[in-house]
């Protein structure tokens, strides 16, 4: 049986990895329906989302924000879709949302379930949307900024025109009397084109808008070219008064009419602007005011809104007052939705799968080892193997490590809504890099990079792709390098806190097989190693740790290499760290009678005194590897027969010439480079 056999649904199956709000066509809405897991966690969000929504429906409540906050892989984006679908109840494929739910029992709570058939039974407008791709391009530095795409998404809902605002007030009020489709038809009849094709390009119609607009006697030629005139202006609107608009909408619809914002990455847009944040309140305080729970603000953010309040550093305790509902998603529960989602097994694999547990049990202990003290789980048992195989359950926490911290350092070359994939996706193709091999292969960590490459800034994968074509570390070009490998593995875990890049720790990420020798594996490691930092890709950081070094670290490390040091330069550093440093004090204090005297002594470091001309009786002398005395035994052993000198012999130079080198070239780049530069080298600094 081949890996690929092994799994409930095809392994090389479409999957959408990122859930983009805007992605709204059938076949992928009933796939996340269909394929939506609803963990530990997912069950008590769901529960206190619906138990606040119920309070607008059964009764007024002014606190209608819900924050939905969360690291990239916790699946805030996808959440807020599945609301977005239950609240509208939309139909799929011949069935509601909420019967996909109820089919599948996903909710395990018949209170909860009871709460979600009332919100699905309201009337409800859904506006779901991402802040940053509806809002104009210069739209952050209007103070009013918020306000404005909240307007742009609630025109386009009413199916009014949201790029040009003043165009959409005129089809309000056209609305509003019953006159708006009269104008469309006249529109189409004398022109030829449907309205909704040609509002957009409103400069060049102004002509014909006021014809229509004449000739149905709703406005004066003097009127509608005045208004034409206005329209071309700066629009602006209150606050106040798009909360009005609101309220009229819900009221003309009755019958508890409900009106929900979905607005995903609100967080990445408000940025540390703290003017977006208070626009951003008062739009919450005044729809809550005006509409008292009919209308609903739902936004997700990477940070959850204690943090951004506090971040501002202004009073924001109104936003928190309306964001009553606050929904803290995390990656706790990502292995139980991709074992739903994309490792569940058939009967039969599971069951071959725990027999070859029970076989392989003690190999896989000894096969699997780091020698840190941060937890990395194994498997618990032949069900938790047979589950995750051919994946190793420590992999699921480390890769949501690896995404954070490569997001937070700059290495994610676009935004995490844009298009950055979820751990599902990574995990998905991951797997099917060994779909054709036999039970016993696992999928070694450096494999999870070839799935988020493209996603890379430059600086990052440049490293990679150069060391493919190096032809010392792959002389005969293969796809597959083991040492590129390990570089990938570097890179992976660049910033990752929770796990030591030692040899150890790196055999047991490239371990690809159950039955692979470990010894043989480990020398492979320290092999591929050596011929690495030998091209300036990885850096020793110290006795045992190994670090990937971005083009910039490169750059910086061959050029401290390539400085020369002074041999008097050497011995200065050498003397000022030993003389102000380890042993500052400059009298030697005689330990009897209760150390009542006290000897100045010489200071001095291979036949160089310390600090000027000294003529004390006492000498403490400093050899180090760089001394003509210690190629010379007879003046070794003769220095150290005398009585009134202290001789120390320093074992090796290399730490004070190393640091020689690089602070001369840090010096070197802070002054000679961009300030982007000098940022970079000042986090190498205070690296090193």
């Amino acid at each position: 049986m081949k890996i690929k056999e092994m799994f409930v649904k095809p392994i090389d199956r479409d999957i959408k990895g990122v859930i983009k709000v805007g992605q709204d066509d059938n076949a992928n809405i009933k796939q996340e329906l269909e394929e939506y897991v609803v963990t530990r966690e997912l069950q008590k969000h769901f529960r206190d989302f619906f138990d606040s929504y119920k309070r607008g429906i059964t009764g007024t409540t002014d606190k209608m924000g819900v924050w939905v906050s969360g690291f990239f892989g916790s699946g805030k984006s996808h959440f807020l879709k599945i609301i977005s679908y239950l609240l509208e109840n939309r139909v799929v494929d011949g069935k509601t949302a909420l019967e996909y739910f109820e089919e599948d029992e996903k909710i395990k709570d018949p209170m909860v379930l009871a709460d979600m058939r009332l919100a699905a039974s309201t009337p409800t407008d859904v506006i779901l949307f991402n802040i940053d791709s509806k809002g104009e391009q210069n739209g952050k530095q209007d103070k009013d900024a918020i306000v404005s795409v909240f307007l742009k998404v609630f025109n386009e809902m009413q199916g009014f025109c949201g790029a040009i605002p003043f165009l959409a007030d005129l089809e309000r009020n056209l609305s509003e009397q019953g006159r708006y489709d009269e104008f469309k038809e006249k529109f189409k009849l004398s022109f030829g084109v449907e309205w909704k094709e040609a509002r957009n390009d409103f400069d060049f119609i102004q002509d014909d808008i006021v014809e229509v607009l004449v000739n149905m006697n709703f406005m004066s030629e003097e009127a509608a070219r005045n208004w034409c005139t206005r329209a071309a202006n700066d629009y602006s609107i209150s606050i106040e008064r798009f909360a009005d608009l609101v309220k009229k909408y819900i009221d003309s619809k009755g019958n508890n009419q409900h009106v929900v914002f979905l607005v995903d990455e609100i967080g990445q847009y408000i940025g540390d602007n703290s003017r977006l944040m208070l626009n951003l309140q008062t739009v919450t305080e005044d729809l809550g005011t005006a509409c008292q729970g009919k209308a609903w603000i739902v936004v997700t953010s990477q940070q959850d809104i204690d943090s951004i309040t506090k971040t501002k550093g202004n009073d924001f305790s109104k936003i928190q007052g309306r964001f009553d509902t606050r929904l803290s998603l995390s990656s706790a529960n990502v292995d139980e939705v991709i074992r739903e989602r994309v490792l569940k097994k058939t009967d039969a694999a599971s069951q071959a799968l725990c027999l070859y547990y029970d076989e392989k049990d003690t190999i896989i202990k000894n096969l699997i080892q780091f020698n840190d003290s941060i937890e990395k789980k194994l498997y618990d048992d032949r069900f938790n193997f047979a589950g995750v195989y051919p994946f190793i359950t420590y992999q699921f926490n480390i890769l949501g490590s690896v995404l954070t911290s490569i997001r937070i350092h700059g290495a994610s070359g676009k935004h995490l809504a844009e298009g950055e994939r979820s751990m599902l996706a990574l995990f998905k193709e991951s797997a099917m890099s060994v779909k054709e091999k036999e039970p016993g292969a696992l999928v070694p960590f450096h494999m999870f990079y070839n799935a988020l490459e493209q996603f890379l800034d430059h600086s990052h994968k440049g490293v990679i792709s150069r060391a493919l074509d190096n032809d010392y570390l792959n002389p005969n070009h293969e796809e597959e390098c083991f040492d590129v490998n390990l570089l990938k593995t570097l890179f992976m875990i660049k910033y990752v806190k929770e796990i030591k890049p030692n040899v150890e720790n790196l055999t047991s990420l490239m371990v690809s097989n159950i039955d692979e020798d470990r010894m043989e594996l480990k020398q492979r490691v320290e092999d591929a190693l050596k011929r690495l930092v030998g091209q300036t890709l990885v850096q020793r950081n110290n006795s045992t740790d190994y670090e990937f070094l971005t083009d910039e670290e490169q750059e910086i490390n061959r050029a401290i290499k390539e400085e020369y040091i002074d041999p008097n330069e050497i011995t200065n550093k050498v003397s000022e760290m030993i003389f102000d440093g380890l042993f500052s004090d400059k009298k030697y204090r005689y330990p009897a009678f209760n150390g009542r005297y006290s000897f100045a002594y010489n200071r001095i470091v291979d036949d160089l005194p310390y600090k000027g001309v000294q003529n004390h009786e006492l000498t403490l002398k400093i050899l180090t590897p760089n001394s003509d005395e210690l190629a010379d035994e007879s003046v070794l052993a003769m220095s150290t027969t005398l009585s009134r000198i202290v001789l120390v012999v320093l074992p090796d130079n290399q730490s004070f010439i190393d640091e020689i080198r690089f602070s001369r070239q840090i010096e070197k780049y802070v002054l000679n480079n961009s300030s982007y530069k000098a940022a970079k080298y000042e986090q190498i600094i205070e690296h090193k």
